[in-house]
């Protein structure tokens, strides 16, 4: 953990660049010290079939959930998520001037015994750095 999840409209499926957003958001996290490197995760879920709103426009939306795993304070997740919430923002911000587009972001704690895993990146990154 943590996981970055974006879903997407599909009509914006080039302008959105998403690798960009991805790589900035692996990056702040990361440096945060708050997540472990080898879990972070950044993907996209793209939305051929939807509808928003009345229908009548050229409507998008980027819907991202940041899934962690439990056991970080209030403050610090709403720090790390004000953090992020800007990155995206601030990525977005040009698309957004030019189209119609939604944007959301949620941040969900997961259970901290319903939560199963297995990795074997942080050994890794520990004998690579």
């Amino acid at each position: 953990m943590p996981h970055f999840i974006a879903e997407c409209t599909d009509n914006i499926k080039e302008e959105a660049r998403l690798p960009e957003l991805f790589a900035k958001v692996n990056k702040a996290m990361a440096d945060t010290g708050v997540f472990p490197l080898g879990g972070i995760r950044s993907r996209a879920i793209w939305l051929d079939t939807w509808q928003m709103a009345d229908g009548a426009h050229d409507y998008a939306f980027v819907h991202m959930t940041l899934k962690i795993g439990a056991g970080r304070d209030l403050e610090t997740r709403k720090q790390a998520g004000q953090m992020i919430f800007d990155l995206i923002t601030g990525h977005f911000a040009e698309l957004q001037e030019k189209r119609l587009l939604a944007l959301s972001f949620t941040m969900e704690e997961l259970d901290p015994v319903l939560n199963f895993k297995k990795n074997n990146v942080h050994a890794f990154l520990k004998k690579s750095w």
